[in-house]
């Protein structure tokens, strides 16, 4: 599987929809986007702590697939 680009078929049954596709990227903008909220107060007491583990579950999945997508990225030939 493609680390970079996976993608989830959620066309429900509409053959003229493309699959969506989120990007590492996309999901280390979420995370960024997670934490300025959080520094900007946009999130109440009561749901902190539901923010705050998504927000280890996104960063822990980001950790392990860019570790993954290093693991497999050919080392780049010495000069």
């Amino acid at each position: 599987m493609d680390n970079q680009n996976m993608t989830q078929d959620v066309t429900a049954g509409n053959a003229d929809t493309a699959p969506v596709q989120l990007s590492l990227q996309d999901l280390q903008n979420l995370a960024a986007i997670v934490d300025t909220a959080v520094r900007r107060g946009a999130f109440q007491a009561a749901e902190a702590s539901t923010v705050g583990a998504a927000f280890d579950r996104l960063n822990k999945f980001l950790t392990s697939a860019v570790a993954a997508q290093s693991a497999n990225t050919p080392a780049a030939p010495s000069a």
